[in-house]
Formats: structure tokens, sequence, C-alpha cells
């Protein structure tokens, strides 16, 4: 089966896609660091050229594989203590491809445990190469690694069927909480939802994914499938749930849709009642 987008299939207004995500507090952007311009004497360095030292220690021993999917908060800064990019600009983590983020990301990124913090300091080379209208020179970057998964093109291993520990609801939908939220509002079926998330066929087929093509979807929970309208609403930000929709409550055998129970892993970033 052709890769297939999930705006397509549940048949949502392309603009929505457009659409920024909903205002929140923003958190506050973090100043440069003292050592932004040098890596420090006690800093460790690979044979690469990268430095790097431990912010904060980690909680889970789990360190991403380079086709994994991450999710951090960061901040990056020139030599010069310019704040060029920051999760905080967007006052949420960022889901990352470990194979599409740069080689020195690649490269440190598998020196860390979920839970920790580490600031880098990672040369041109191993950056974004002088490519134009991208910040030049040695760029330091403060990362917090939360949470590591493998790539959505690998199936989760109940895919096949909801394990007996999922929770049904009278309609058919099976599900399971994969990560607690931090939010307590949940979405109303009017409401407009921003998420990342995966869907595939029982068989593993992978048939779309918003982390794999990178920016978070977009759209209104009446106008997406009964199975997302109805499980959508049981989850709070922050939180990332696994499906399993049977396919009365999916496509319902709509000719270039994908048949039968179809599963998909949902991580609820923002919710706009």
């Amino acid at each position: 089966m052709t890769s297939l987008t999930l705006i397509g299939l549940l048949l949502i207004i392309p603009a929505l896609t457009a659409q920024t995500p909903p205002a929140t507090p923003r958190m506050a952007v973090p100043p440069a660091p003292p050592d932004v311009a040098a890596a420090p004497a006690e800093s460790e360095k690979t044979a690469s050229g990268i430095a790097h030292k431990l912010l904060a220690a980690g909680n889970d021993a789990t360190k991403p594989g380079p086709t994994d999917v991450v999710v951090v908060h960061y901040s990056g800064w020139t030599a010069d203590g310019k704040l060029f990019d920051s999760s905080a600009l967007r006052n949420r983590p960022s889901t990352l491809l470990m194979d599409r983020v740069i080689p020195g990301w690649i490269e440190g990124l598998q020196l860390m445990s979920v839970g920790e913090k580490r600031r880098f300091w990672i040369p041109e080379p191993l950056t974004f190469k002088g490519q134009e209208g991208k910040p030049k020179g040695t760029l330091a970057f403060d990362i917090e690694l939360l949470e590591v998964s493998s790539s959505p093109r690998v199936a989760p291993a109940d895919v096949a069927r909801a394990p007996d520990d999922a929770k049904r609801t009278g309609s058919g939908l099976a599900y399971k909480v994969l990560r607690a939220g931090t939010g307590a509002t949940k979405p109303k079926r009017s409401s407009r939802v921003t998420v990342h998330y995966t869907g595939w066929t029982t068989d593993g087929k992978m048939f779309d994914s918003s982390v794999l093509r990178g920016p978070a979807a977009i759209f209104r929970l009446d106008e997406v499938i009964e199975g997302w309208t109805e499980g959508l609403q049981l989850m709070v930000v922050g939180e990332k749930t696994r499906f399993w929709i049977p396919e009365s409550l999916a496509y319902k055998g709509r000719e270039g849709s994908p048949r039968g129970m179809l599963v998909f892993d949902v991580e609820l970033i923002g919710i706009e009642n």
C-alpha cells in the first residue's frame, strides 16, 4: 500500500494543516550560558570534535539509536550568544527523527539517556555545513532528552490485536495509555486539536505518520473518523495513547483507504475548545 496522508483520508479541510497551534502561556526563553563561546576545560570531547558536559543526570538508562524517534527540549546559540532556535519559542517539546537531524545531534543524542540534560559544542562540519541562511561556526546546544521510541516505520509488537490490559469502550474502540499527560482538560467533539500520530494496519504496515512528515497535524474532532472523535475526547494534553479502531469506526471500507482494524499512536499536543 502506498503512503497516505491522514489529513486526506479523514477529509479534513486542507487549510487546517496550515494553522498555528492554539496559544498557551509562553515558556521562559533561556539566556545564553556563560560558556557559550567555547567548551570549558572540564567538558568531554568525542573523536569527531564534539565537546559536551552533563547538566542533569537521567532517570532511565534508555539511549536512542540512529533511527529512533526522540522527544526533546532544546535551545541553540551561536558562539556570540545569539539564540537561533529553541523549543521554548514553540512552547512545547520537539519530536524528531534521529536520522533527520544534523550529524552532531545524531552522535550527541546517542550519548544521552532519558531524562538527561547535556550541553554540546558542535563544530560547523557537524552542523549545517555552511548552508545558506543557517547559523555558522561552532554552535552550542542545551538538550534535554525526554523520550525515546522506535521509528514509526516499525510497528508496535501488539499491532495485530489489543492486549488484555487495554481498555474498551461500548463502541468497540480499544485503547492503552502509553504516556500520562500533564493537562487536565479533555477536548470536546467540536474542539480543534494539535497532534502527532502514526497509523498502521494490523499486519504491521504503516500507512501514515505526522512524525515522518515533521509538522504536527491540526484538525477539528468532528471532521475526522469516528474512532478519533471518540478516542481523543478521552485524552489530556501531553498524553500519548495507542488506539485499536475497528473498521466500523474508521473508513468503513471506503475505496482507497486502509481496510480493517487500524492502530494509531496519538500524542495530544494542544486543544482549542
